[in-house]
């Protein structure tokens, strides 16, 4: 599986972009190359993913902090072993109270082997993801960019994603997960880049600060 590790492997995705499709070229011109920037993988790495969906960066800060403090050491068992209380306590709303105490159930089943996530191909690490109660597609492909750098990975379920999709491309309307797999179809095997790049558009669009 190809990764995105160096300023090298950016650049490189970001010129074969460009031959595909132009206006990546002025998108990377006005939001400059994206950086390499992974998160922390592993179990932390997906309790992080899911706490931060639909809510602001702050808030999700806060809340891990929080969550940190009840649970350290930070380990499966320990979450396994609060009581709802506490982790509601820490500003985690019941489905994502759900969530993580699956997705620690499943890594101390051998389940969801994360050492194993990281030398499966794309498809076949979504699934092992996805088959977690409250693990979707979206929390799988943001797993699959952000921690294990893949190079392919297309998150069409991101609303940021189309958004900047129907500006960058002249869209009448913000295209649906279909249109945006078929417009993302030329474009492999740099679409993680590609993603990267409209995010980036999306910040500076709504004049939100650089990733």
């Amino acid at each position: 599986m190809q990764t995105i590790d160096t300023a090298h492997d950016i650049a490189e995705a970001v010129r074969a972009l460009a031959l595909a499709e132009p206006r990546f070229a002025a998108i990377a011109a006005t939001t400059g190359l994206p950086p390499v920037r992974r998160r922390t993988g592993g179990f932390v790495g997906l309790l992080r993913i899911v706490i931060d969906q639909q809510i602001s960066l702050a808030a999700g800060a806060a809340i891990w902090k929080r969550l940190e403090d009840c649970l350290a050491p930070f380990e499966a068992t320990r979450l396994l072993a609060a009581s709802d209380e506490e982790l509601r306590a820490c500003g985690l709303s019941a489905g994502k109270v759900r969530t993580l105490r699956a997705v620690a159930a499943a890594a101390t089943a051998g389940s969801l082997d994360f050492e194993r996530l990281g030398t499966l191909p794309d498809d076949e690490a979504s699934a092992m993801l996805t088959a977690v109660h409250g693990i979707g597609p979206w929390t799988a492909d943001i797993y699959l960019l952000t921690c294990l750098g893949r190079t392919d990975v297309w998150p069409v379920g991101d609303l940021a994603l189309r958004a900047a999709a129907a500006a960058a491309f002249g869209l009448a309307d913000r295209p649906t997960a279909a249109r945006l797999q078929q417009l993302g179809e030329p474009w492999r095997p740099w679409r993680a880049v590609a993603a990267r790049l409209l995010w980036a558009h999306y910040r500076q669009m709504n004049g939100l600060p650089a990733a």
